[in-house]
């Protein structure tokens, strides 16, 4: 089975890492094309001996991208695209269409209540989305909540598979090892209670209220993996609060790095105490599972990983408001006394990325079934 893999980019960002995860798990012929940067992602998954072409589009309306991709799609002879994405979606799918290929897959990774990949969710852009979708062959959802989601807006139930994210949760078990090198590195003292948090620095993920939080314990140490466009502002709201030398942005971290680094992101989740979510909106919550791998205790306002599970599959995640007080509460509450590494909860077993890919396989199949004949059988 040979397939197409398009996406929009592949800069540092969970979609983009979750597809080179899939990549690796796959027992398919691979190929990805990026419309736009091919970023660090890219290096990553040529490392791992897939091929990735760079469409070089300039813009979301550059149109002059779509005969090139149908070019592209065309001369592979793919049996399946599989489109990632927004932007990816709606051009992967139309350009399949031009190139004579009707089994189309799209995973939507990034949506949303009120947003979808981090932008407001308007009228326009929910019925755009729906447009295309109309011509693909399946949607996935990363979660139960996003296929909700999908089906109230109108998409066909039978049209809807739930994939889960997934992780390579060996990599994420606790060393302590991995712990005393990161802290050492990061400048953190061994008995210093660090609170941690894993994401894009985007106002959606509302770290403004970590800090805020963390500044109410004199001795507590922030630590947020991650870049984005609040970097600054989380900065000067440090300094604001008396945290300037107590918060350290080290910044974006690919996992899994294209060469072993000693700074990866399991490392930096061993240097942490206790992991916070404190996102209002999301699709999945993959850092939550990611933590939860390492042993921490958790943290979240919302996550639809574990909300598809009951609440025994991760006793150490808790759910919490979001408040500056109540965090801090919670900070309080959990720094004395430090809580031991937790083991790995039930969740982190079913976020497996093995199993995700083998469902990712059976949506494959039953996508080559629902159009038959295929392209091939389909020339005169």
């Amino acid at each position: 089975m040979k397939v197409l893999h398009v996406i929009t980019g592949l800069g540092i960002g969970g979609a983009e890492q979750q597809l080179r995860l899939m990549l690796r798990q796959l027992p398919t012929h691979n190929e990805v094309v990026t419309l736009t940067e091919p970023g660090a992602v890219a290096d990553g998954i040529v490392a791992d001996g897939v091929r990735v072409a760079h469409l070089g589009m300039t813009g979301n309306r550059d149109l002059a991208a779509l005969p090139r991709l149908a070019r592209l799609v065309g001369r592979g002879r793919y049996d399946i695209v599989h489109t990632h994405l927004y932007r990816a979606c709606l051009y992967g799918r139309i350009a399949a269409r031009m190139a004579g290929v009707r089994t189309i897959v799209a995973t939507e990774h990034s949506l949303g209540a009120v947003q979808i990949e981090g932008r407001p969710l308007t009228t326009g852009a929910r019925a755009l989305y729906l447009t295309g979708e109309r011509l693909g062959t399946e949607t996935v959802a990363v979660s139960t909540t996003v296929a909700r989601r999908l089906e109230r807006w109108g998409v066909r139930r039978d049209r809807i598979h739930v994939v889960p994210n997934g992780i390579e949760s060996a990599r994420f078990a606790f060393d302590e090892k991995a712990r005393r090198a990161a802290r050492e590195r990061l400048g953190l003292a061994e008995d210093a209670f660090v609170v941690g948090g894993v994401g894009r620095l985007a106002p959606g993920k509302r770290y403004d209220r970590l800090v805020r939080a963390v500044a109410e314990l004199p001795d507590a140490r922030l630590l947020l993996v991650g870049e984005g466009p609040e970097r600054t502002n989380l900065l000067r709201l440090a300094e604001e609060r008396g945290l300037a030398d107590r918060i350290l942005l080290p910044g974006a971290c690919e996992d899994p790095p294209p060469v072993p680094h000693p700074a990866d992101l399991p490392s930096l989740l061993a240097a942490m105490d206790v992991f916070v979510s404190t996102s209002h909106d999301e699709a999945f919550g993959l850092a939550v599972i990611e933590a939860l791998a390492a042993g921490l205790p958790v943290l979240h306002v919302t996550c639809p990983a574990l909300q598809d599970l009951p609440p025994e599959a991760a006793p150490g995640a808790r759910r919490i408001s979001g408040s500056v007080p109540g965090l801090a509460e919670e900070l309080r509450r959990l720094r004395d006394p430090c809580p031991p590494r937790q083991p790995v909860p039930s969740a982190v077993r079913h976020y497996d990325i093995s199993r995700s890919a083998g469902q990712l396989m059976g949506v494959y199949e039953t996508a080559l079934h629902r159009h038959i004949p295929t392209r091939e059988a389909s020339r005169p």
